[in-house]
């Protein structure tokens, strides 16, 4: 089966890589990384303006969702840019307030996230929130209720210095409570790990180009190391993973089945993390310096392996689905 995107559809992708481009996402980057907010909020307001995070929202609540394959991809941009923020956290918490409904807190929190206003963030009771320093909205689902926290325990760091983590407070208002909570808790799931396959494939490809102009440009024994044919082996199984894991992507993104999401993450993120792996590799000791771009998409990749679920975890809901079993817990 073949999954292209339609012309007005390529046409958001490119607008959104141009928009990107000349945002110098890479300060940005840094900055969050460092606490400073500003040159991020400034990029989320204009993703906002782009109707990214409105995607995820119904239009009942300001929206224009759901639109999982838009939201697909945008978010293979968003990767392909590094760009910083809990992005997969406000889709998160949209999908979650949308399956609430008008008798949750879908109408005071919605048109907040789909305009930008409001920056979310999601995580279980016992984990980390990402970026909860940053967001104005913290949600935390604890067992079958979901309330909004009232603050954040210290900041820590991860592998990827603009992913900041902090376990939310307890206490804070209960937003509602019930079985009800559990399933809307399912669906934010399955949408985080949309989004984050796609940001994961999106992160690959920009590892994978930019790999390719290095080795064409850095030389050895007078000739570029992109003429050597190991070289050339390492760069073709990169790519073949990264355009195998596009299919699963869009596939999931039609289907929106957990199993089917669940296999797009994993292969995403796998091919992600063995393109970072062969780009570190090719690129020799400059891989390994801070200062260097790339390493914003190294860090990246590592992180986004294993967000909303490790690659063992995602197989085997995936398998679970394949064979009508529920995955172990």
């Amino acid at each position: 089966m073949r999954f292209l995107l339609d012309a007005e559809q390529r046409a958001f992708a490119a607008s959104l890589d141009a928009m990107l481009t000349s945002a110098d996402t890479p300060s940005a980057v840094r900055a969050w990384a460092c606490g400073d907010h500003g040159p991020g909020r400034v990029l989320w307001s204009r993703l906002a303006d782009a109707g990214v995070f409105a995607l995820a929202v119904p239009e009942a609540y300001e929206g224009v969702g759901p639109l999982p394959v838009e939201l697909a991809v945008a978010f293979v941009e968003l990767g392909r840019h590094a760009v910083p923020g809990p992005v997969v956290e406000t889709v998160a918490a949209a999908a979650l307030l949308s399956e609430l409904g008008a008798s949750g807190p879908a109408k005071r929190l919605l048109p907040g996230l789909a305009s930008g206003e409001s920056v979310a963030t999601l995580a279980p009771a016992d984990g980390y929130a990402l970026d909860a320093d940053a967001a104005t909205v913290l949600l935390v689902v604890d067992g079958d209720g979901l309330r909004l926290a009232p603050g954040h325990d210290p900041v820590r760091a991860s592998v990827d210095r603009a992913r900041r983590l902090a376990r939310p407070e307890a206490g804070g208002e209960l937003l509602a409570a019930g079985p009800q909570v559990t399933r809307a808790a399912s669906r934010a799931l399955a949408w985080a790990r949309l989004a984050t396959a796609a940001q994961a494939l999106g992160v690959g490809l920009a590892l994978l180009d930019r790999t390719v102009a290095y080795v064409k440009q850095r030389t050895q024994f007078g000739v570029p190391v992109g003429s050597f044919q190991a070289v050339k082996h390492r760069l073709a199984d990169a790519m073949i993973a990264l355009e195998f894991a596009r299919p699963l992507l869009f596939g999931a993104a039609l289907s929106m089945a957990p199993a089917d999401v669940a296999a797009a993450k994993a292969t995403a993120g796998e091919a992600a993390y063995t393109t970072a792996r062969t780009a570190l590799q090719l690129h020799g000791a400059i891989g390994y310096t801070a200062e260097y771009d790339l390493s914003l998409w190294f860090t990246k990749a590592r992180a986004l392996r294993t967000a909303w679920g490790t690659p063992a975890e995602c197989r085997a809901e995936a398998l679970a689905g394949l064979s009508g079993a529920r995955p172990r817990s």
